[in-house]
């Protein structure tokens, strides 16, 4: 038999409901249900026990199995089975996982901060090269950059630094760019992007984070543990980074530990040659 759905891979994203129809194409068959309503959950792809049955025979043609997780048991029937998905939520619309008795499950940390780190992993993060620097001319507190990030031309990216970094310390520094970042219109000038830093409690004391020896313009930035760098998920479109909200979600969780090291929790942040760090800033914030 032949399945065919309209809408299930968004349904499966997050859309809340998900309404079932169908029809067959040579026998009477009738649904034990009139409509099947299932919703969204991490381990099943519906709450519902449902099947088809035969009209005149009440052999089961279709069931959905336990719980409705598995599709797919079809039987020796000749026939095709067409199945209609109707999302009736929107994609963003969280759903709330519930156990047997219909209490709320908490999403334990583990798998909260397994989501903030595939988040993470979908930044453009990426390794810089400053070609060179010079103080914006409409605003006192910015620095303009050319930054060579491994693309055809450099981009242009402004920082407000000015407070914190001598200019003559940013020519010719190997940086951390945070690259799918929408562009935005700073006073006169398109900026592409963000040079990373850390800074202390009180703001005071801020330092740009510094990739390791060896490390090339362009290359990614990721966190994880060395072996992980040929298993990163794709980055992010700059729409989907705003759209999604990805910076928002992993920020709070970036800083540097009692070494210096930059850190997502327990994740640290790396290149191919080894950590990302902090000059000297220890246990601080990252932005």
């Amino acid at each position: 038999m032949a399945v065919m759905g309209i809408g299930a891979a968004n349904w499966l994203k997050g859309s809340g409901t998900l309404l079932f129809s169908f029809r067959t194409n040579s026998i009477p068959a009738v649904v034990s249900s009139s409509t099947v309503v299932a919703s969204r959950s991490r381990v099943h792809y519906c709450s519902s026990t449902f099947s088809l049955q035969h009209q005149k025979t009440n052999n089961t043609l279709f069931s959905s199995g336990v719980n409705g997780h598995k599709i797919g048991d079809w039987g020796s029937q000749i026939t095709k089975l067409y199945f209609n998905f109707y999302c009736t939520a929107p994609s963003n619309v969280s759903v709330e996982e519930k156990d047997s008795s219909g209490e709320v499950v908490e999403e334990d940390e583990e798998s909260k901060m397994r989501k903030i780190k595939d988040a993470a992993n979908s930044l453009d993060i990426r390794v810089g090269r400053i070609i060179r620097a010079w103080r914006h001319e409409e605003a006192d507190s910015l620095y303009v950059e050319e930054v060579d990030v491994g693309e055809a031309e450099p981009r242009i990216i402004c920082s407000g630094l000015v407070k914190y970094v001598p200019l003559d310390h940013l020519q010719e520094r190997s940086v951390i760019v945070l690259a799918n970042l929408k562009p935005r219109n700073m006073r006169g000038v398109k900026s592409n992007g963000m040079l990373m830093a850390a800074s202390d409690a009180s703001h005071e004391n801020v330092e740009l984070l510094e990739p390791p020896e060896g490390a090339v313009p362009g290359e990614r930035i990721w966190f994880g543990s060395a072996d992980e760098k040929d298993n990163l998920p794709d980055v992010a479109t700059p729409n989907q980074v705003a759209k999604k909200k990805i910076w928002e979600l992993v920020q709070p969780h970036l800083k540097t530990d009692g070494a210096s090291v930059a850190a997502l929790g327990t994740h640290c942040m790396r290149a191919s040659t080894g950590v990302v760090v902090s000059p000297s800033l220890k246990d601080a914030n990252i932005s």
